[in-house]
């Protein structure tokens, strides 16, 4: 079972769907493929003016199926074509929807589901949801465009918490760091993100879309400025970015997660 990722409309109204079981809905190579073909056909459609995005079963998003990883992420081709082609198909497809996204965030939020929060524009959390990328407890780091864009919603030293202290963060606290707009009662985020995604279907379509196509431009500007002040380019991070893939800690860090054990680094 490699998980999907379900698209269904109601009236105005899609509801994006990541569905996992047993896995807390982790991202699987196919529901990226998935993902990025209904953020494309939620796009194509005159009729969808707003989308939620859920997790099924009480969850969001765990982060990526790592029971995945041992069959691409040590070799460097691979990974890379894992993270760009993949992942970042993905993720850019919800970026370039220019239909207004909602994220209903109930239990994990790790990861991969960071990401995937990130992309949307209103988002909504249960009491209980946690968040972070504890990846350097895998023995890797994050992409540079998935940190770029996690950056950028969650703030610099959020990420770096995050990701160098492997922290993990509850609702309260990411609402009051600005990455939430806002946070219920458990049993309560389904009705919220709905009501939410109702309020915003009311409006005027045309102008959500206007609005969300001149935010994504600013939000290219800021990204290309932020590049150009790189010593290398953009080009040259992302060729590097995946020499580590044979490294002795990213094979200990995957393999001790899936054998259930601390890793030795």
């Amino acid at each position: 079972m490699t998980g999907q990722v379900h698209l269904g409309l109601d009236g105005a109204m899609a509801r994006v769907t990541l569905s996992h079981p047993g896995k807390l809905n982790a991202m699987s190579r196919a529901m990226w493929r998935q993902l990025r073909d209904a953020a494309h056909a939620v796009r194509a459609r005159t009729d969808v003016r707003c989308v939620v995005l859920q997790g099924e079963g009480g969850a969001f998003c765990a982060g990526g199926d790592i029971a995945e990883y041992p069959a691409f992420r040590f070799d460097e081709t691979r990974l890379r074509d894992f993270h760009e082609r993949d992942v970042w198909g993905g993720l850019q497809a919800l970026l370039e929807c220019d239909v207004p996204l909602v994220a209903q965030i109930e239990g994990a939020c790790m990861g991969a589901g960071l990401e995937l929060a990130s992309c949307c524009d209103i988002r909504i959390a249960g009491e209980s949801a946690t968040f972070g990328a504890p990846i350097a407890r895998l023995g890797f780091p994050m992409a540079p465009r998935e940190l770029q864009l996690v950056t950028h919603a969650a703030g610099e030293l959020t990420v770096r918490e995050m990701l160098l202290e492997a922290a993990v963060l509850d609702a309260s606290e990411m609402k009051r760091r600005g990455f939430l707009n806002r946070v219920v009662p458990e049993g309560a985020v389904a009705a919220e993100a709905a009501e939410t995604a109702q309020r915003v279907a009311r409006l005027a379509p045309q102008a959500a879309r206007l609005n969300k196509q001149a935010l994504a431009r600013w939000r290219e500007s800021k990204w290309a400025e932020a590049r150009s002040g790189i010593a290398q380019g953009a080009t040259e991070l992302i060729a590097d970015a995946y020499g580590y893939a044979a490294s002795g800690e990213h094979r200990e860090g995957v393999t001790a997660f899936l054998e259930k054990r601390k890793p030795v680094f």
